[in-house]
């Protein structure tokens, strides 16, 4: 497992160096980061931007809000909290498989006294309050996996500058984010430092296989910020263009969250778009193109995704499931 050397603490450039190691360095070998953000809102690939942050807290306190290439939800950044990225070939069963990432940090922890587990779909908890989401994303074989670790970050923060929507409270029987996160630190037994904890942590994700670390050239660190100028530094990306939409409709089911907003033409579906925080290993927006212009009926839907795998675009979202949101 060869470690990437990164010391920067912009998103932007965080961002895009996951999807340079994972394009562009040589596949043979797997890759892991250890990382930090300066604050910033991480948007799971499939959500509306919009509806998930607080604009108003973020732009006062000055707070990053970016895109990742991963579905899921959104989190919050910021210097107590750790980032941790494998990117490994993807053919070896490891698609879909969180809780093998979270092995590692679940194993430092325990070293360290703490009774971490994982849990639900993606989460690594502690006393039942989650410290750690993890998300996926596939690329040409490759599979990027990357996780949080709330290691004493400002929790006051994460409930000011995301939108939590109170359904997927409810379902999991819990009032607020306050209740719900929580940092490892209060339950060290003997306390360490977060750069103590980083190394600690490496030692543990490089257990089976250990590697070389390796620093970037001058000339790859010049790609990774074309590929943030091109993609992560851009509005477009971050936040998109949404049409004004006379439907919206909402459902939670064991995938996730799934909302679906379009408009209705001549009883024909426009405007289609797709949120969520459903993982997936393609883009949604291939689905909505096949709706698109279809009639307003279960049957006309059901012929545009006849003949569409659909376990490739949501993870425990059945396309009956699809139907039912989308007619409900």
């Amino acid at each position: 497992m060869i470690r990437v050397i990164n010391d920067s603490k912009l998103p932007q450039f965080n961002l895009a160096l996951e999807e340079y190691v994972l394009n562009h360095l040589d596949p043979r070998h797997p890759y892991v980061i250890i990382w930090q953000n300066e604050p910033a809102v991480i948007i799971g690939r499939n959500q509306n931007t919009l509806a998930e942050v607080n604009m108003k807290f973020v732009k006062e306190k000055g707070i990053h809000v970016v895109r990742r290439l991963s579905g899921g939800g959104a989190v919050y950044h910021d210097l107590g909290n750790l980032n941790f990225t494998f990117i490994v070939d993807g053919d070896k069963g490891v698609v879909s498989n969180f809780e093998f990432f979270t092995r590692p940090v679940i194993k430092a922890l325990h070293s360290l006294g703490v009774q971490a587990e994982f849990s639900g779909r993606n989460d690594i908890t502690i006393d039942g309050k989650k410290f750690s989401g993890n998300a996926q994303y596939w690329s040409k074989n490759r599979l990027l996996h990357h996780g949080t670790i709330l290691f004493n970050s400002d929790l006051a923060v994460v409930q000011e500058a995301l939108n939590v929507k109170t359904d997927k409270l409810q379902a999991k029987g819990i009032k607020s984010v306050r209740s719900r996160v929580t940092n490892i630190y209060p339950y060290l037994k003997t306390p360490v430092t977060i750069e103590e904890f980083k190394e600690i942590l490496l030692k543990f994700m490089q257990e089976e296989q250990t590697g070389p670390d390796i620093a970037l050239t001058p000339e790859q660190v010049t790609e990774v910020e074309r590929i943030k100028a091109e993609r992560y530094a851009r509005w477009e990306w971050n936040f998109g263009e949404s049409p004004e939409c006379e439907i919206v409709k909402e459902q939670r089911f064991a995938g996730g969250k799934l909302e679906l907003h379009l408009n209705i033409r001549e009883g024909r579906i426009s405007d289609l778009q797709i949120f969520g925080d459903f993982f997936g290993t393609l883009p949604v927006r291939e689905l909505a193109e096949r709706i698109n212009g279809r009639q307003y009926r279960e049957e006309d839907v059901a012929a545009a995704l006849a003949e569409v795998d659909f376990t490739q675009y949501f993870l425990g979202i059945s396309e009956a499931e699809f139907i039912e949101c989308l007619f409900s």
